[in-house]
This record gives C-alpha cells, structure tokens and sequence, in this order.
C-alpha cells in the first residue's frame, strides 16, 4: 500500500537535515478560526528534486509554501534551507515562490520592470540588472515581450514572465503552485517542457496529476493536514483507490477512456 512509503523520508528529515535542500521537521500550523491546518509534517528534498505536492482543495499545500519561504511562521516544528533554518519575515533570496496566478505577481508597467523589480530593490548596479533580466527572459522565451504590458499577454506568456521574474533572482529552490493552472493545451506543454529544463530543486503544488506524473518522480500527498503519503510519483498516481480515498482522481493517462484509445494498458 502506498501508505506504507511514508516513514522514510521522515527518518531522513531527523537524521540528515544540513544535506537537504529543504528539511522540515514536525512543523505543524494553525489559523485563529482553523485549528490543525497542517499537523506533524516531516520531510526533506534533496538539491535538484523536483517533487509534486498534491492533495485536495483546502488540504494546506499553499499554507505549506508561505511556511517555506516565510510569510508565516510555525505554529510548531522547524523548516531549514540547506542546514540554514528558515525565519519568518526575512527576506531569503534562496527560495522563490510562483504564485498560482501571475496577476497577483505582475504589477508594472512592462514585462522588463516586472522582471528587473526584486534586483533593484536589492540595490544591484544596473548593468548586473540588465544581465539579469535578459538572461531569465531570455530562459523564458518571452524577451521579445520585454516592453509589453503584462496586462497585456495571454495566460501562458503571463506565467512565463512570472517565472522569468523569481529566476532573474538566481533562487536554488521554486516553489509554484499549480503552475499550469487555466493554460491552453499548447501553453501547458510548453511550461512543462521549461519547468523540466530547470536546475532548481522543484516544489509543485498542483491538480494536473498528468504534470506531476512527468516532471517529478516523487510525490507527496496532503490530506486534513497530514502526509499520507510520500514516495513514487507513478505508483501513488496509478492507485485509484488511494486515490478515491483522498478526494483525487486518477490521471487522465491512466484513466480508462485515454488508455483504449491509446491502445494501452489499463492499470
């Protein structure tokens, strides 16, 4: 059962945390008005790791990412970067967090402001700014939209020059949270294929189980708050009662109506 995976990588968490890009150890968070949001979580990810997070709505993977790169503070447990423990309120350039809309990150007047924001506020001398921000447009695929607004661009070009953003920042770790979120066929492929190209350590909160399913090998599942599961992405992701069990769904590559028309295998 998948269950059963779960217990390793919190010995690890215990024994090895300087090692982990991420090591969180009994964190646990509550709300005033909602007791128990997230309850005992231990786990670690190693550099260059791309893992999904995935649970229902409202089991706390959002809550989990403003922990990790401290917009809130633990009610209780300790979260570390590469040994270095995570505090609450201090600006930490190590870790970058993609928000699940990029409306609720792109703020200025073009794509090129937007990008070059957080290194002029960290007081970089401009031509470092500019090597920057080409450098991640340019990663990206949108320098060409360098002087658009960003109101101005579609859905896809908008999550990309999110992304563009936290990378000119140089993070070793993304978080991003349902990256493909209201994306076109063509504009999702073309996220996946960049996300997959990128050497950060990966953390990514979606319901695009199919995403999860190709990019991370690893995955771990949330429900009420607590890790139910963490190991390999694709057993999980083909166990369609442990699934069912956590109000999710079977990948749209496992379901039965995509294998007979793919002439394969149902699992």
């Amino acid at each position: 059962m998948p269950i059963a995976e779960t217990r390793q990588p919190v010995i690890q968490s215990v024994l090895m945390p300087s090692e982990a890009a991420i090591s969180v150890v009994d964190l646990s968070f509550s709300y005033p008005d909602q007791p128990h949001v997230l309850q005992q979580i231990y786990f670690q990810i190693q550099p260059r790791e791309r893992v999904a997070i995935i649970g229902e709505n409202g089991c706390g993977k959002t809550t989990l990412f403003s922990l990790l790169c401290g917009v809130l503070s633990p009610t209780y447990g300790t979260i570390a970067c590469f040994g270095q423990p995570v505090l609450p309120g201090r600006f930490d350039a190590t870790i970058g967090l993609v928000f699940q809309n990029p409306d609720d990150q792109l703020f200025s007047t073009s794509v090129w402001e937007d990008v070059a924001f957080g290194l002029q506020n960290l007081g970089l001398p401009p031509a470092l700014v500019a090597q920057r921000v080409t450098q991640a447009l340019e990663l990206t695929e949108v320098l060409s939209l360098a002087q658009r607004p960003p109101h101005h661009l579609s859905g896809g070009q908008k999550k990309r020059v999110a992304i563009a953003a936290i990378l000119a920042m140089q993070p070793q770790i993304l978080l991003l949270d349902e990256p493909t979120a209201q994306l076109d066929p063509r504009s999702r492929r073309q996220l996946i294929y960049l996300l997959g190209s990128l050497p950060q350590t990966q953390l990514i909160a979606t319901h695009d189980l199919d995403l999860a399913l190709e990019l991370c090998e690893r995955a771990i599942v949330l429900s009420r708050g607590q890790i139910v599961y963490d190991g390999a992405t694709a057993q999980v992701l083909s166990d369609g009662a442990f699934l069912e069990q956590h109000a999710l769904e079977l990948p749209l590559s496992y379901s039965r109506p995509y294998c007979l028309l793919q002439d394969q295998p149902i699992f």
